[in-house]
């Protein structure tokens, strides 16, 4: 039996959200263990929230909702962003894997923005700036 495919999968920013969880369990594997609480346990719930709340807004019954969703993933993800520069200051993350994370991060955003636009809504959020 074929497993069934919800419509979240389909879409480009979810990939792109997963994507982003799998980097960001990667890079927050490597910081101290006094952190497994704090900032590892933060960041990999905001980097979780953006994937869940696209999913969550795709199965609503209206695009308003769903663009409502987005706004709160876009939110999530802007905490994906800053958090990393946290660790960074503190000597947990590399300088490549900090830039390399934002590269990232700064696409999903910019997906998120567009998506929102697309679905009618004039989202509060701006779009992110290109490199």
């Amino acid at each position: 039996m074929q497993r069934p495919v919800f419509c979240f999968e389909k879409l480009e920013v979810w990939q792109l959200a997963r994507q982003l969880n799998h980097q960001v369990y990667s890079v927050s594997r490597a910081f101290p263990d006094q952190e497994r609480y704090a900032l590892t346990s933060q960041l990999r719930r905001a980097s979780v929230s953006v994937s869940a709340n696209i999913a969550e807004g795709s199965g609503r019954n209206s695009d308003d909702d769903f663009a409502h969703f987005l706004e709160v993933s876009y939110g999530s993800s802007m905490e994906v962003v800053s958090q990393p520069f946290l660790a960074s200051d503190e000597g947990y993350l590399p300088a490549k894997q900090l830039a390399a994370l934002l590269v990232d991060a700064n696409q999903l955003a910019g997906k998120l923005v567009a998506l929102s636009q697309s679905l009618g809504r004039d989202p509060r959020i701006n779009r992110p700036p290109q490199h």
